[in-house]
């Protein structure tokens, strides 16, 4: 019980240095390259900070643990916006770019409804069966790639005119790279020994994936967000969630749908439908009060919100 506390202590102290570098070298590397903040981190951030998660379902596909799958990037999608964005706001309140509002946001949604969609056969084609096939991981891997190639149209976008320390191409690149691995260690070295610990207490599978492994598995973003909000890099913290949250659906569960066809349970709709509804409360908050805001009350309302479904979760 000790060993494992301790290690994942350890990996904490990973992923805060490993989020230090990411973000030094991800807003250098955008100023070198007159690349927008926001679309380094709906990309580059990202998709890194979104490796445990990857490691994890495709752990889960080749042992079979098709709930903890499922579970883990619902989770962590509901993780990233009730926790992490929430504990990022009641710090300080976090100005969203107009095209993450009215673009990225709901192409977040979009996921989540395809989710939703995807994993009702039994309901919408009165199927055998509620299943994930592989034609639905390719038709989410095709939405993958419309959003890859968004981004690779606002690329050009001028950079924002924050301060920003600057390295070499070189250094930058180096400090990035270090900076994700760093973080992948970290958030492994965590999840194994969460789920140690989960274990002996007894949760099922879909409970760990949906609490332990998601939380852990969305540490790198809580960890990257809560560095780039202390430096001023807003667009880097919004976008390594939005962007987090695309690259968990269309990317992870479409490659983990390939691999291996995962059922879905029916009690998982609760978790889909929860996920969904708080996408879009994102959304309104953006109209509501400052707009193109994420305030500090309304943050203070995600992270009510998420320990109050986690609560409802453990008890169900």
């Amino acid at each position: 019980m000790i060993i494992p506390l301790l290690l994942i202590f350890a990996g904490l102290a990973l992923l805060i240095l490993g989020a230090e570098f990411l973000v030094r070298g991800s807003a250098s590397l955008a100023k070198k390259m007159g690349i927008s903040s926001i679309v380094i981190g709906l990309t580059v951030v990202a998709f890194g900070t979104s490796a445990p998660e990857l490691f994890v379902n495709l752990f889960s596909a080749y042992k079979g643990t098709t709930d903890l799958a499922i579970g883990n990037i619902v989770g962590s999608n509901m993780a990233n916006i009730l926790l992490i964005l929430g504990v990022g706001a009641t710090m300080t309140a976090i100005k969203v770019k107009k095209g993450t509002t009215y673009k990225e946001i709901p192409f977040a949604l979009l996921a989540m409804a395809l989710v939703a969609v995807f994993g009702n056969d039994l309901f919408l084609d009165h199927s055998s069966a509620n299943i994930l096939t592989r034609t639905d991981g390719i038709a989410l891997i095709g939405f993958f790639l419309i959003f890859l190639y968004y981004t690779y149209g606002i690329s050009k976008a001028t950079g924002d005119e924050q301060k920003v320390q600057t390295y070499s191409i070189a250094t930058s690149l180096l400090m990035v790279g270090g900076g994700l691995i760093t973080l992948v260690l970290g958030g492994k070295i965590i999840v194994e020994n969460a789920i140690i610990l989960a274990t002996l207490a007894g949760m099922s599978e879909a409970l760990i994936g949906l609490t332990i492994v998601a939380v852990g598995t969305s540490l790198p973003e809580f960890a990257t967000t809560i560095v780039a909000l202390r430096k001023g890099q807003n667009d880097i913290a919004m976008g390594n969630i939005v962007g987090s949250n695309i690259f968990n659906v269309f990317w992870i569960l479409g490659v983990t749908a390939i691999i291996k066809p995962l059922p879905f349970d029916t009690a998982a709709n609760i978790d889909v439908l929860f996920t969904t509804i708080i996408t879009f409360l994102l959304f309104i908050f953006m109209f509501i009060g400052k707009k193109h805001t994420l305030q500090r009350w309304q943050g203070v309302c995600f992270v009510l919100l998420y320990v109050g479904y986690i609560s409802y979760a453990v008890l169900r």
